[in-house]
């Protein structure tokens, strides 16, 4: 059996309700292994799972991209003896030197204060082995690896652990529909929300022949990227040739992406209605480009009927482009398909709107009957991260409990 410990973090600082976000926490981790033969516990601060030797790729793709711990590190189990201990972290101490490590530190927590050495006493008794037989010299401020033991209901030893999402479990904070585009954005903004324990679902304007079937595939590996950490997410495709038509007749052309983004506020604000979300998120960073102005973002959010969350204002490209990586979508969203957006931008846009100026010009746009056409011509897809884990590393027995028609595992109970 392979054992691995999640960190939690922000988790540790709750008060009375810490039990309830360590069952969601727990109630995730199992949702993603749905089809894996693996053990899920939770006790004291840590998330234990313990799997076959041929399931750890699935379990480390989970602990990956599980929002809700800081870290977790695949961890050897042995008695609770401090000899035992030595023993394993030697033999990490000589693969570490192997590996090109020539300092070290020991790190040491015991839950269990029935053990008769303090933390103190056990990195003393831990590191001294390593350090009088030359393996390794000792550097507390800034080694090349670090060794841990923790003392619990037995003792674990493991090296530098990796670090996670961190935040809060998705689930512990409500609900948002995310305006998704192909770019580099909102993919991050939808991330960084589910970090604050949002589910959340999207939402994606289609407008073809203007947008290719490529650029509305782009989109769609994208939401499946955010189902990654999610958990799942819906998809919703709105079918926006027709509105963006009567946008470039009605309106004045230096208005023309204003009224497009009050457009998809109107129609992302009758879905979040259906779905019972409690906001709309979008990927928008105040300054980045026209429609983007303290004043144009006024008039956007004005078209809303729910709280408009921007995650993402006050970072620039580079802060954004940095995230796009560490999560998995850079690449996609720097492929050259583009959205409506940019090809219906104007040459001359409008940097300070007023309010009652773009409320009129809205007005005239005669659009109402078009919007809610493409609200019911919306096309839904759907992505869950258990599907995907089943169908990449499942059993035979368990990938059979998919879902055919959509890929869908049927949780259990």
């Amino acid at each position: 059996m392979v054992t691995y410990l999640g960190k939690l973090g922000e988790l540790s600082l709750k008060g009375s309700n810490l039990k309830q976000f360590e069952a969601l926490l727990l109630k995730n981790t199992k949702n993603y292994l749905l089809s894996i033969d693996a053990k899920v516990r939770m006790s004291s601060g840590r998330l234990y799972i313990e799997c076959e030797e041929k399931d750890k790729d699935a379990v480390e793709f989970t602990l990956n991209h599980l929002i809700g711990i800081t870290g977790w590190a695949k961890a050897k189990v042995v008695e609770k003896d401090i000899k035992k201990i030595q023993d394993e972290i030697l033999i990490l101490a000589q693969k570490a030197k192997e590996n090109g490590a020539k300092t070290f530190k020991i790190e040491a927590k015991r839950s269990d204060k029935s053990f008769p050495l303090d933390s103190y006493g056990i990195m003393r008794e831990a590191g001294n082995l390593v350090f009088d037989g030359g393996i390794l010299s000792v550097d507390v401020h800034n080694p090349d690896i670090t060794f841990t033991v923790e003392i619990r209901d037995k003792a674990y030893v493991y090296s530098d652990s990796i670090k996670t999402c961190r935040g809060l479990p998705v689930g512990a904070s409500g609900k948002g529909l995310l305006l998704l585009s192909g770019g580099l954005d909102s993919p991050v903004a939808g991330y960084r929300m589910m970090r604050r324990g949002m589910i959340v679902e999207c939402i994606y304007f289609h407008s073809y022949p203007y947008t290719s079937k490529e650029a509305q595939e782009k989109v769609e590996s994208l939401a499946q990227t955010l189902s990654f950490f999610g958990l799942r997410t819906h998809l919703n495709i709105i079918p926006f040739t027709q509105v963006q038509m009567q946008i470039k007749k009605k309106s004045p052309e230096n208005y023309t992406t204003l009224m497009l983004r009050m457009c998809m506020m109107k129609v992302a604000s009758m879905l979040a209605k259906k779905i019972d979300a409690d906001c709309l998120i979008t990927g928008e960073s105040l300054g980045q480009v026209a429609s983007q102005t303290i004043q144009n973002m006024a008039v956007t959010e004005h078209a809303c009927s729910l709280p408009l969350l921007r995650p993402l204002v006050a970072l620039d490209k580079e802060e954004i482009i940095q995230t796009s990586r560490e999560i998995g979508t850079y690449e996609t969203s720097i492929l050259p398909y583009e959205d409506c957006c940019v090809l219906f931008s104007p040459k001359h846009p409008i940097l300070r709107a007023k309010l009652s100026e773009a409320d009129e010009i809205f007005k005239n746009l005669e659009v109402d009957e078009l919007l809610q056409k493409a609200f019911d011509e919306r096309q839904l897809k759907r992505y869950e991260v258990a599907g995907f884990v089943a169908e990449k590393w499942g059993t035979k027995e368990n990938r059979e409990r998919l879902i055919a028609t959509n890929g869908i595992l049927i949780p259990k109970d």
